[in-house]
């Protein structure tokens, strides 16, 4: 996915610089982080190759009714930006299958921002108290964070999300986990944590999926699998 001529490499400012000079064609990846407060126009010089767009770390609130001329698009990034909805024209994106609007401030996410292959939705850190049915129609999407936000429930719709495998709704105001959650087949991967949710166990038996308690010193800790901001993952034996 590396883009041509060498492009990766460059600072921000000369990307943006090699951009407007035309130098940047056929690239298939391109990543502006200068103080942007609007979308550069010469990114549609890219329309027939770029799939990755990365223009997290600036000042934009809006992205161009046009977008979808980016008819390739398949990753966008916005993050840290100053966006206060998701922008709907992404739902125009036939393409779009990853979009991350981390550390904005969303407040509403409309039914016409999702894309019909959404695989993969981030709006960590943002001010979110609601999210819309139409996400049930994603039936694509495998992950889904929304760490960070100010929700109390998800839509019941998203039952039909049947790929999901990937859930983070951590620091948000869940009391209770629906009882369709745990029962999505592929779910392997759930994060709750600061929510004034009841214990572990009891919440898992209220959601109809009641959980063993195991006691700590009969797991044998074993290789290391994995490390990130979740945490650490080990290998255990019981």
């Amino acid at each position: 996915m590396n883009p041509p001529h060498g492009t990766e490499t460059l600072p921000d400012l000369d990307m943006l610089g090699q951009l407007r000079a035309g130098a940047l064609a056929g690239s298939r990846r391109l990543s502006l982080c200068c103080g942007l407060e609007t979308f550069p126009p010469e990114i549609f010089t890219l329309a027939d190759t770029l799939e990755i767009l990365d223009l997290s770390g600036n000042a934009l609130s809006a992205l161009p009714d046009d977008l979808a001329r980016l008819h390739r698009l398949r990753i966008i990034f916005c993050s840290n930006n100053r966006f206060t909805e998701l922008p709907a024209v992404l739902g125009q994106c036939v393409q779009l299958e990853m979009i991350g609007f981390r550390a904005n401030q969303i407040r509403h996410v409309p039914a016409a921002a999702l894309p019909p292959r959404l695989r993969a939705l981030v709006l960590t850190d943002n001010q979110l108290t609601e999210l819309p049915a139409a996400l049930g129609r994603c039936t694509q999407l495998q992950k889904l964070m929304l760490a960070g936000n100010q929700l109390h429930s998800l839509p019941p719709e998203m039952a039909a999300c049947t790929r999901l495998e990937l859930l983070r709704i951590p620091a948000n105001r869940f009391t209770a986990l629906p009882g369709w959650l745990l029962a999505l087949p592929r779910l392997a991967w759930l994060a709750f944590a600061g929510n004034p949710l009841a214990d572990a166990g009891e919440t898992a038996a209220q959601a109809g999926a009641p959980l063993a308690r195991i006691d700590w010193a009969s797991l044998q800790p074993g290789a290391l699998l994995g490390e990130g901001a979740s945490g650490v993952i080990r290998l255990a034996l019981w």
